[in-house]
């Protein structure tokens, strides 16, 4: 059981945590200074430290990180002999680590894991992938994972956004007594360092250029290896950290094939990576479409999804740089020409396609891309594919595509694609719904305007109120699954000014505002709905997935923590609406870690509770 490390943040498989020493250790973190090694097992068997009295550091201390006695093995030992002697790992009352090897990896109880094949796999992406992704899901997800001896200031954070933890100044040192310069950047030969003032502000480099040595290079190494953990921790912290390894992985290529590798771990990325966070995506590269959080839009958007409005046309208009598009100008003006007798899609890289309704939805508003005038082949075929899907769940009559030139690609192929998959009509005709272009020029000149409002000349409009429930179903069906949103709110009023909308019982008054009322609340910053308790038992009550967590005999207030769960919903992902039941209480809140976290640690909140009842 995990007793000295807590997960506080999470940015996919990477953690801020918190080493519970007598001085606590943030994390992901160097551990020098806190690490006692107890010894081997090769030579001879050691007995395993007994627990300090006087807490003043040294094995057996709660002012230390001790590693159990082990066995050391050279790289390339078979497993199997490995696995013969495998020690075995008492409970011990006292913050413990326990040796492993990737092929032996296994649950011990302890609270920190040390990797003996780390310097044989760092370096390599896909022996760094296979190992980090086996023994993470090997271990228990709240202990700590330590990697020693291969940490640089270039590497940690390609480190980290794997899975690893801890790391040490053992390759940073002996890189500055080989005389190499390391930075976030790269490393440089000290004779190689040009000019009369070093590339950096640390103490050891405020001196003469001439008179820097390597004792101040060790120094320097050290400084900006401690600096890069800090930036890690704060990246996480924020939700920045994708994309600063993006770009740290520039400067060496296995750090780029890593994390694309990476991203082919569907399941052990997505089930880890939160469902919203504070900051934007930027996307930069085409790296970003493989994105966990691109890929889950991508198929919630098509597979989740139903647009309640498929009967009046579609109106396919580009994205804008302003978020939510509805309030930027071109959009306001797309609006007035539309006057809500179609069905509005946006088309954008990196996301695909966005209703209307989902354009608070994360990451929608959230991404910021490069915008050069041109589509690459590669976002081309993923916004297409997108679209085709999305199609292929709807039964609009027609299209109506105001876009400009450069996505008239994008539209044509997602038609050919709807049409070559469905087949002919028994005419002969083609399966996919006709399409209506209507831009000269740009999508905002008077004409591309006055050609929107004609091909949309005859068509019923639907009402505010029409809109606004369909925006509430359109958020059902993608935080929880196909249909949540007809099954649970299927009589309702939305009160409110959009994007602050309320969802009450039908039948129920802004003037009556009875709190009894209330179902949910859209949650405008993450598109996302917050079900009152009232909401959360129409939910469990509705033909909609549930994803429930089984508490044990108490009450959470304010917070239900991971020892007092029984059970959770494999489905859950941290950011999730959730139920949360037991014997004393029925609560409603967000999910703080996945499922599959909740029922396998020992510590940190499962879920933040918002609202609670006795039993």
């Amino acid at each position: 059981m995990t007793e000295y490390f807590e997960v506080h943040e999470r940015d996919g498989a990477a953690r801020a945590g918190e080493l519970r020493l007598t001085d606590p250790v943030a994390t992901p973190a160097l551990v020098d200074d806190v690490l006692e090694d107890a010894g081997s097992r090769w030579s001879e068997d050691r007995d395993v430290p007994k627990a300090a009295s006087d807490g003043d550091g040294g094995p057996g201390s709660e002012a230390a990180l001790t590693i159990l006695p082990h066995r050391g093995f050279p790289a390339g030992t078979d497993p199997e002999v490995q696995s013969s002697f495998q020690p075995e790992y008492p409970a011990v009352d006292y913050p413990s680590a326990a040796v492993i090897h990737q092929e032996t990896a296994a649950a011990l109880g302890q609270d920190a894991y040390v990797l003996s094949t780390a310097q044989g796999i760092v370096g390599h992406a896909a022996a760094f992938v296979e190992a980090i992704v086996g023994v993470r899901e090997a271990i228990e997800p709240d202990a700590a994972l330590y990697l020693p001896g291969v940490a640089t200031p270039g590497n940690v954070a390609t480190l980290a956004y794997a899975g690893v933890d801890c790391f040490d100044t053992d390759r940073a040192v002996i890189r500055g007594t080989q005389g190499w310069y390391l930075t976030p950047d790269g490393e440089q030969r000290l004779a190689d360092l040009a000019g009369d003032e070093l590339p950096c502000p640390c103490p050891a480099c405020r001196g003469p250029a001439e008179e820097f040595d390597r004792e101040d290079c060790i120094e320097h190494n050290v400084a900006q290896l401690r600096a890069e953990c800090a930036r890690v921790r704060a990246k996480i912290d924020d939700g920045t950290l994708r994309d600063y390894v993006e770009a740290q992985g520039r400067h060496e290529q296995w750090h780029t094939a890593s994390f694309r590798r990476l991203d082919r771990q569907w399941e052990y990325l997505e089930e880890r990576t939160p469902l919203t966070r504070r900051a934007e995506i930027t996307a930069a590269s085409e790296d970003t479409l493989r994105r966990v959080e691109i890929q889950r839009y991508a198929d919630r958007v098509t597979s989740r999804y139903r647009p309640r409005f498929d009967s009046h046309p579609l109106v396919l208009v580009p994205c804008s740089a302003s978020k939510p598009y509805s309030d930027s100008q071109s959009h306001g003006q797309f609006h007035d020409a539309i006057d809500f007798r179609g069905h509005v899609v946006s088309i954008t890289s990196p996301i695909g396609v966005v209703p209307a309704e989902l354009e608070l939805t994360y990451p929608a508003q959230h991404y910021d891309s490069v915008v050069t005038g041109d589509w690459s082949e590669t976002e081309i075929e993923f916004v297409a594919n997108v679209l085709s899907a999305y199609l292929e769940r709807a039964d609009y009559p027609r299209i109506v595509a105001h876009v400009p030139e450069d996505y008239r690609p994008i539209v044509e192929r997602a038609i050919a694609a709807v049409g070559a998959d469905d087949g002919a009509a028994d005419d002969g005709t083609d399966a996919a719904p006709p399409v209506e272009y209507t831009v000269v020029d740009h999508p905002t000149t008077d004409e591309s305007l006055a050609n929107l409002d004609a091909a949309l000349d005859g068509e019923l409009r639907y009402s505010r109120g029409q809109r606004y429930r369909s925006i509430v179903r359109g958020i059902a069906d993608y935080m929880i699954g196909d249909g949540a949103g007809d099954a649970i709110f299927d009589d309702v009023t939305v009160h409110g000014r959009y994007p602050k909308l309320q969802v009450d019982r039908a039948g129920s008054t802004r003037e009556s505002d009875a709190e009894d009322d209330q179902l949910a609340a859209v949650v405008p910053q993450y598109g996302t709905l917050a079900f009152t308790l009232k909401g959360a038992k129409r939910w469990v009550d509705s033909d909609a997935p549930v994803k429930t967590v089984e508490i044990d005999e108490f009450v959470p207030h304010g917070s239900a923590l991971a020892p007092g769960v029984v059970d959770a919903d494999d489905a859950i992902r941290p950011g999730d609406e959730v139920i949360v039941e037991g014997p004393l209480a029925f609560a409603v809140g967000r999910a703080a870690m996945s499922g599959p976290e909740m029922r396998r640690s020992s510590r940190g909140v499962a879920v933040d509770v918002r609202h609670v009842e006795e039993r």
